[in-house]
This record gives structure tokens, sequence and C-alpha cells, in this order.
């Protein structure tokens, strides 16, 4: 994967609004991502970003989850300019 994961700001809300807009996954599926991101926190486990998280479901693929990277990359970039 060309852009890390860990790029990502902590909880970037725009990671799941993007892979749902994508049709890489559903709504529902983000919601039991965001659900076992906060429950790891709460149980003192590593952070997961949400993308590794869906990653590591199965629900997306590499080449999903980089394309969603590439979108928040260039809209940062943008809005920086």
């Amino acid at each position: 994967m060309i852009i890390q994961i860990s790029y990502l700001k902590k909880n970037d809300p725009r990671f799941g609004q993007i892979a749902v807009e994508k049709i890489f996954v559903t709504s529902e599926q983000v919601k039991q991502a965001l659900l076992e991101q906060v429950e790891d926190n709460f149980a003192q486990k590593p952070h997961r970003q949400l993308g590794r998280i869906l990653l590591e479901k199965g629900w997306m693929n590499d080449q999903q989850v980089e394309a969603v990277l590439v979108e928040i990359s260039l809209s940062e970039l943008f809005r920086a300019s």
C-alpha cells in the first residue's frame, strides 16, 4: 500500500463516509467497525484506524483502502492551498 493508514489523523470521520459513498462498504459495516474501534479504545488496546479494521474484517481490500486515503489526501492538499 502506497499511503499508510497511520497517515490519517485519529478518528478521521471522513474515511467511513467516503468508503460508503464509493460503495466499498455499507454504512452498517462502518458502524460495526467504529463500535469495534471504540471497544478497543475502552479496553486500552492499541488504537486501530477505521481502514485497518475494515481491511482486517475483509470488508475492504488494499486497493479500496488506498483509494479512500488518496481522496482524503487530495482533499487535504487542496484545502491547504
